[in-house]
């Protein structure tokens, strides 16, 4: 299996691309909003011609009120990579969402269920303190955790405040467990480049998005009744311009604090990245050394895994 993993606007789509032209590669979806349906130009998912050139799989899997969860999402890489294997392909698995690549690359800690009365205590202080309470609480107990969320993420901050109440242990403490993980040769790919460069590169993808109709996007989502409380409806982008369609900032605050926003969850990413293993890191910007030094890399891990 190959991972090409990097924050968002790194040009991982565009990589992935030009290498499953080039070798027998499917993708691999590894986007946690890009599994929904109708949540395509916020979430950069590859367009139609794109899929229809290269296969694609966990694009559109599922609507928006059904949350898709890390194992969930496990269950369903797994056998979509069984289905790439059976075709005589290799599965890139593409994407930067965190949890859902540690789940398919290390699998799933063995945490213990957490009460649900217990949830919904936490969740009652949250609502009648204020999140960022909790936050600096969980920051306090399980720093490690709260590196990788924010102050306005309800799920996780209860979550990992539930587990250590349950279990007396920290969440990352049992994500260190051993709880098994892939079996045979791997090559993860990370793409990296200068930060100031990437920030400008979220600002202009955010403009391309608005002129593509993310805010038409956003409203029909909203139209067909999909609760603002859902995991997928908080995404960043999405979020910032409910707020405007709800009158509460301009169509230019909304998209300034998205921006704002998407550069806080690049250096999430980034942060998380830094902490795994056995990483090849590769040039971002320009996108040709990426290319570059992603198809040597490529080359030797699949020919050494076939005379394996």
């Amino acid at each position: 299996m190959i991972f090409l993993m990097g924050p968002t606007a790194t040009g991982k789509t565009g990589l992935a691309l030009e290498l499953a032209r080039r070798f027998p590669l499917e993708i691999v979806n590894a986007d946690s909003i890009q599994v929904y349906r109708g949540m395509d130009i916020g979430s950069a998912k590859p367009t139609l011609a794109e899929q229809a050139d290269v296969p694609h799989h966990l694009l559109d899997v599922t609507t928006p009120d059904d949350p898709f969860s890390a194992e969930r999402y496990r269950r369903a890489a797994l056998a979509a990579a069984a289905t790439c294997r059976a075709r005589g392909q290799v599965p890139l698995v593409v994407g930067g969402s965190g949890l859902y690549l540690r789940a398919l690359a290390s699998g799933l800690a063995p945490i213990p269920r957490v009460p649900e009365a217990l949830r919904r205590a936490i969740h009652r202080v949250g609502v009648e303190e204020g999140w960022p309470v909790l936050y600096e609480r969980l920051r306090g107990l399980d720093p490690e955790v709260a590196r990788n969320i924010t102050p306005n993420d309800p799920q996780r901050i209860v979550r990992a405040l539930a587990v250590r109440a349950a279990t007396g242990r920290c969440l990352s403490d049992w994500w260190r467990e051993p709880h098994g993980g892939l079996v045979g040769p791997v090559l993860k790919l990370v793409l990296e480049g200068p930060r100031e460069v990437l920030y400008e590169r979220i600002e202009r993808r955010m403009a391309n998005m608005m002129a593509q109709g993310f805010l038409d996007e956003a409203a029909a989502l909203l139209a067909r009744g999909y609760a603002r409380t859902l995991p997928a409806m908080k995404a960043v982008g999405y979020r910032q311009l409910f707020r405007h369609l709800d009158g509460e900032l301009t169509l230019a605050e909304a998209v300034e604090l998205a921006v704002r926003e998407t550069r806080r969850y690049a250096k999430r990413q980034l942060t998380w990245l830094r902490a795994e293993r056995n990483l090849v890191t590769l040039p971002a910007f320009p996108a040709v050394a990426g290319l570059a030094m992603a198809t040597d890399r490529v080359a030797a891990f699949l020919e050494e895994a076939q005379g394996r």
